[in-house]
């Protein structure tokens, strides 16, 4: 079965609760994630009123027509972490 993100709902501050097709339910924090943004194309994001912009296209989430989005699977495992090409800048 391909995971998809069926809902989103914004909880406050920089978290967001998940739903996915299998039922699953994730609450995820992007704060860390944002703070560590090199890039000012993320690190826009930690305006909360532009954070609250996402919407869900074809199962994933998406701010910014893919200005920032995740990979789905760290969304469902609650893995946010900053990749190695931010560690790198």
């Amino acid at each position: 079965m391909e995971i998809n993100i069926i809902k989103a709902n914004y909880l406050r501050d920089y978290i967001i609760e998940f739903e996915f097709n299998d039922k699953t339910k994730q609450v995820v924090d992007f704060k860390d994630f944002l703070d560590n943004a090199k890039h000012p194309d993320i690190k826009k994001y930690l305006d909360k009123n532009l954070f609250k912009t996402f919407s869900i296209i074809d199962g994933d989430i998406d701010w910014g027509d893919f200005d920032l989005t995740f990979p789905i699977w760290d969304i469902y495992t609650n893995n946010i972490v900053k990749n190695k090409s931010q560690e790198a800048s």
